[in-house]
C-alpha cells in the first residue's frame, strides 16, 4: 500500500514537496514513480526513481524543476516540485512497479493519489 500526502493549492513559481510512504517492504529491484493526471487528460509521467541505484528519470516537462528522490530505510519516495506552472496542476499519484516504465500500465500497486493546485 502507498499513502501520497503533501499536496495543496500554491502560486504560480512556488514550490511543493509530495511524500509517498509505502507499508511495506521495497526491494532494491523496484521503480517508484510518479504520475499526473489533470481532468479530461490522460495520466501522465512525471518522473521515476530506481530504488536500488537512485537512478532518476524525468518527463521533459518537469526537467529542472521537479526532483525525485527516496529514502530507502523509510521505504518513503519523495517528489519536490520547484518553479510551479498553472499547468502542474493535476492529481499526483506515486506507483511502485518491477522495472522502469513510462506507461502508467507498468505499475501495480498505486497510491491514491494528491491534488496539486498552482494559481496564476
Amino acid at each position: 500500500q502507498l499513502v501520497e500526502s503533501g499536496g495543496g493549492l500554491v502560486q504560480a513559481g512556488g514550490s511543493l514537496r509530495l511524500s509517498c510512504a509505502a507499508s511495506g517492504r521495497i526491494y532494491s529491484s523496484a521503480v517508484m514513480a510518479w504520475f499526473r493526471q489533470a481532468p479530461g487528460t490522460e495520466r501522465e509521467f512525471v518522473a521515476a526513481i530506481r530504488w536500488g541505484t537512485g537512478k532518476t528519470y524525468y518527463a521533459d516537462s518537469v526537467k529542472g524543476r521537479f526532483t525525485v528522490s527516496r529514502v530507502g530505510a523509510e521505504y518513503t519516495g519523495y517528489l519536490q516540485m520547484n518553479s510551479l506552472k498553472p499547468e502542474d496542476t493535476a492529481v499526483y499519484f506515486c506507483a511502485k512497479g518491477n522495472g522502469y516504465d513510462t506507461d502508467s500500465r507498468g505499475y501495480t500497486n498505486w497510491g491514491q493519489g494528491t491534488q496539486v493546485t498552482v494559481s496564476s
